[in-house]
């Protein structure tokens, strides 16, 4: 008997020590994202409508805060979105210390300065937007070792250079958009190990060098976009393996030379592709719209402003969904096939600039606006 009420005593003691281990535990945390919120606010030197200022109060909550979103289960910080505020001033390394932060948007402000090396502390990020700010220097490799992060969205900063020791690339990286910004170098090659990408986006950059043809790697990717860099060479054959690549954008790099891979054609689902002002020379292959006539999905044909020659194809008309077709300031010769007068939903067809010869049959053009 007495050992029985020993033993309850011990259990309860246990019970109560628990529960006020977990609950210290519980406050000390809140207590750190707390601190890592109001390091942010005490590093904002410009807030337009005072929003931080008068709703980030000691005397609330920190999950009432405005952008904050806490979890119900821990009762921890996982979203905090302060975009479209007018906030100025550097990223504070304490958002590190969100621990259980998925989501971090401060898009469309003027944020200034570096990243913060120790954002690869959050784990358990997801989502990452710091789109329109003016966020300089080096993004660091150790973002991309975040095994959770699924989409960085960095457009628009002025941002030099990506540091490159990074292996494996992000694991779950769906969206990278690095467009807008001084990058230099060549296109990083781990870009091509992240075998998750649906969507790259390196254009108005400068970065150098050819087009790794590693890229073809990416074979979930739907959007490929490095236009207006300092790009050089040829256009990879291999893009062409990239069977789910539904808008392909490689223009204003005037280095770019050689022939349009005729495989690239063969992607079925590639609805947009803009060569536009390129070096590119070379004629287009003469069944390059043979592949849609089961499955018409190109819309949009951008080639102006290059170097391509011979003849505008005969079977283009079989792209049965082109809407806008533009090809001038090229080497075409030669006349416009009878039968683009098929295109029943071309809108725009622009060919100025060629040597087309004879009398255009725009007559037979019923469609174009």
């Amino acid at each position: 008997m007495e050992t029985n009420q020993t033993l309850r005593l011990l259990i309860v003691c246990f019970l109560l020590h628990s529960l006020t281990s977990i609950s210290s535990s519980s406050t000390k945390n809140i207590i750190t994202d707390k601190d890592a919120l109001l390091a942010l606010k005490a590093h904002i030197t410009h807030d337009l409508d005072t929003l931080l200022a008068k709703n980030w109060s000691m005397s609330t909550s920190v999950c009432n805060w405005i952008g904050v979103i806490c979890g119900v289960r821990h009762h921890r910080v996982m979203t905090l979105n302060i975009s479209y505020l007018g906030l100025t001033k550097t990223i504070p390394p304490q958002l590190g210390n969100l621990s259980f932060l998925a989501l971090l948007a401060i898009n469309d402000n003027n944020f200034y300065g570096s990243l913060p090396y120790k954002l690869a502390h959050l784990r358990r990020l997801k989502y990452i937007n710091f789109n329109y700010n003016q966020l300089s220097g080096n993004v660091p490799s150790s973002i991309f070792n975040i095994s959770s992060l699924q989409e960085l969205r960095l457009k628009h900063n002025r941002l030099s250079s990506i540091l490159v020791n990074v292996s494996g690339g992000g694991p779950n990286l769906m969206s990278l958009d690095f467009s807008e910004n001084s990058l230099e170098g060549e296109i990083p090659s781990f870009v091509s190990e992240c075998k998750q990408l649906r969507f790259l986006n390196l254009s108005s950059n400068n970065f150098r060098g050819s087009i790794p043809k590693e890229i073809s790697n990416l074979t979930k990717l739907k959007t490929l976009a490095i236009g207006d860099n300092k790009l050089e060479g040829e256009i990879p054959k291999e893009l062409g393996n990239l069977v789910e690549l539904e808008r392909l954008l490689i223009l204003d790099n005037v280095l770019l030379t050689g022939q349009i891979p005729s495989l690239l054609f063969n992607v079925s689902s590639l609805w947009l592709i803009n060569f536009t002002n390129n070096n590119l020379t070379g004629g287009l292959p003469h069944n390059m719209c043979s592949h849609h006539h089961q499955a018409a999905v190109l819309k949009f044909l951008l080639l102006f402003e290059n170097q391509i020659t011979g003849t505008i194809p005969y079977d283009l008309w079989q792209c049965r969904e082109l809407t806008i077709v533009s090809l001038s300031y090229n080497q075409f010769r030669g006349r416009i096939p009878r039968n683009i007068g098929n295109l029943t939903k071309l809108e725009v067809l622009y060919i100025g600039g060629n040597n087309i010869i004879g009398r255009y049959l725009i007559e037979s053009i019923n469609n174009i606006r």
